[in-house]
C-alpha cells in the first residue's frame, strides 16, 4: 500500500477522529502532522499491526501531545462549542446525516451536552471512550493503538464511563419528548462540574 492509497482511504476518518478528540480548531493541523509523519515513516512500517491501528496510534499520540500543551489548555478554556463549525452535513460525534429540523436541534443539543462532558475527561480516558464508542474499535485494537495492556484499556473505559455517567446525571435531566425522542435539558446550575482527574 503506498502513501496516496493510505491518504485517500484514511484521511477523512483520521480527521473526524481528531475533531472528536482535540476539537475542530486543532483537527486540520494535527491531521496534516499525522500524514507528514506517515509519509516519512511508511518505509519503516513492518506490517506487525494493521495500517489502521498504526495510523490511529500516530494520530492519538499527536492529539494527546497537543492537548497537553499549555497553548491548547489556554485556548480550550476560551473556546465554546458553538464556535466550532460543523463538518460537511454529518454530525461529527454520531457521524449521522442530519435529519429533520426538530430532530436535528434535539440531536445537536444532546451531542453538545455529551461532548462537553467528554471534553472534561482526562485525555487518556477521552481517547479510550472515543476509540470505543465513536470509532468502533474493539478493546484489543484500542490496546494496540494506545500501546497499553488490555486490562489497562478495560480499566480506563470503566472509569471513563463511570465519570461520564456521574457527570451527566449531575448536569442533565434526560426525558423523552412528545415524539418519543430522547432529549436532555441542563439542570438549573448550567455549570459543568470539574471532573476529578
Amino acid at each position: 500500500m503506498d502513501f496516496n492509497d493510505i491518504y485517500e482511504q484514511f484521511q477523512p476518518k483520521i480527521r473526524r477522529y481528531l475533531t472528536r478528540l482535540a476539537g475542530q480548531n486543532e483537527a486540520e493541523d494535527i491531521t496534516q502532522e499525522v500524514f507528514e509523519k506517515v509519509s516519512r515513516s511508511l518505509r519503516h512500517f513492518k506490517g506487525e499491526s494493521k495500517v489502521s491501528t498504526w495510523l490511529y496510534r500516530i494520530a492519538t499520540h499527536a492529539a494527546i501531545d497537543r492537548m497537553r500543551s499549555p497553548s491548547f489548555q489556554r485556548i480550550s478554556q476560551h473556546t465554546s462549542i458553538e464556535e466550532s463549525p460543523e463538518i460537511e452535513d454529518r454530525n461529527t460525534w454520531s457521524d449521522q446525516i442530519k435529519t429533520s429540523t426538530d430532530q436535528t436541534l434535539i440531536q445537536k443539543e444532546m451531542n453538545e451536552c455529551i461532548r462537553e462532558f467528554i471534553d472534561q475527561l482526562p485525555s487518556d480516558y477521552k481517547a479510550v471512550v472515543i476509540l470505543s464508542e465513536l470509532e468502533g474499535f474493539k478493546n484489543r485494537e484500542i490496546a494496540d493503538i494506545l500501546q497499553v495492556s488490555l486490562d489497562t484499556v478495560k480499566i480506563r473505559l470503566h472509569r471513563a464511563r463511570t465519570k461520564l455517567k456521574e457527570a451527566l446525571d449531575d448536569g442533565c435531566d434526560f426525558y423523552h419528548n412528545e415524539h418519543s425522542v430522547l432529549a436532555c435539558e441542563r439542570k438549573s446550575s448550567q455549570i459543568l462540574p470539574n471532573m476529578p482527574k
